[in-house]
């Protein structure tokens, strides 16, 4: 019985090793792509699975969506402005098989790709459109990098550009060109007031103009503001009946200063 132990127990403890050996647990988020004696057989997961030890290699995937931090690149405008960009992408695996055979680190190719990427759509845009049209830069730089991953089996979810850095220079310029702009805007909004009030002056004239009742209703409302003001101003009232009168006393075709000229030439 001891002999018998003793024969069988190294093909137990083999068996057993072998056995560990082949047993892989996948949670529900990662997949295994396996090769058999170097060729690709399949992906598997999640949950428990069984290799062949040394015939059998499995690569483990991570299906999460995954948060890559583009460092900051030197990137110049169309319009010759430089400036330092850095953006955050957000992208998972949806085809494990691909992301292990036709690349060899999916996560740094995607890295360099994102940073060329960057610099080359956004030298396409003049610095304007890259500090006001940010979320087209985004869906831009978004859609080539999907078109271009979707070979490794990724999918690009979303691009954010976080900062644009600025020279001190730049800031300063861009502060002198913000604050003409808003004293161009002050100058056209005080003279367009100015032309509208002009406008209203103009209107109210004629109509005072055309009814002679109305221009003495105005002087009375005029004398009776100044009256309710708690101030020594003296009003002495001059009746427009009396302007009147003296304008039809004067000479047809005489100006007010021709008397006054022709007696000092006397």
């Amino acid at each position: 019985m001891m002999f018998d132990l003793a024969f069988y127990l190294p093909f137990v403890v083999l068996a057993l090793v072998v056995l560990g050996a082949s047993i892989r647990i996948l949670r529900e988020y990662e997949r295994g792509v396996v090769f058999t004696l170097g060729r690709f057989t399949g992906v598997k997961g999640p949950g428990l699975i069984l290799l062949v030890p040394y015939i059998q290699q499995m690569v483990r995937v991570d299906l999460r969506v995954a948060v890559l931090d583009v460092p900051s690149q030197d990137v110049i405008s169309r319009d010759n402005v430089s400036v330092k960009v850095n953006a955050i992408i957000f992208y998972r695996v949806v085809e494990p098989a691909k992301a292990v055979v036709q690349v060899q680190n999916f996560h740094q190719a995607t890295s360099e790709l994102a940073q060329t990427t960057l610099r080359s759509v956004l030298g396409k845009h003049e610095l304007d459109e890259l500090l006001a049209e940010r979320d087209k830069m985004n869906a831009d730089i978004q859609e080539i990098l999907d078109q271009q991953t979707d070979a490794w089996g990724i999918k690009v979810a979303n691009v954010e550009i976080k900062h644009i850095d600025l020279g001190e220079g730049m800031v300063r310029v861009m502060a002198r060109q913000a604050e003409a702009e808003r004293e161009r805007r002050a100058k056209i909004i005080n003279a367009e007031g100015e032309e509208q009030a002009a406008r209203k002056l103009l209107e109210a004239a004629r109509i005072l103009g055309g009814a002679p009742e109305a221009m003495q209703l105005r002087y009375l409302s005029t004398l009776a503001t100044i009256g309710m003001q708690n101030s020594s101003t003296i009003v002495f009232p001059f009746p427009t009946e009396f302007a009147q009168w003296l304008s039809r006393l004067q000479p047809a075709g005489a100006r007010p200063g021709d008397q006054t000229n022709s007696t000092h030439s006397g």
